[in-house]
């Protein structure tokens, strides 16, 4: 089996998609806080850079919305900081 610098990039974001979880259910993180909207979205984005090399639909389809609820933390993260 080959394992090549996508497959590497795929399971550091798995890590730390998983990572970020973990410091969740420990108390570490907050689900508000930046650090998990960015640790669970750089983590998808990683997976979807893999799966460009071998594809898979059902990963592709939940590591999308993975991507855009962290977005929507990200969002909302700043609008709490700058309310306008």
């Amino acid at each position: 089996m080959k394992y090549a610098w996508y497959d590497f990039a795929g399971n550091v974001g798995v890590a730390l998609i998983v990572i970020a979880f973990l410091l969740l259910q420990l108390g570490k993180l907050r689900s508000d806080d930046l650090r998990y909207s960015l640790m669970n979205g750089i983590g998808a984005s990683l997976v979807i850079a893999s799966l460009v090399f071998d594809f898979n639909l059902s990963a592709f389809v939940i590591e999308a919305f993975w991507v855009l609820i962290s977005l929507v933390g990200v969002v909302r993260y700043f609008m709490r900081r700058n309310p306008s």
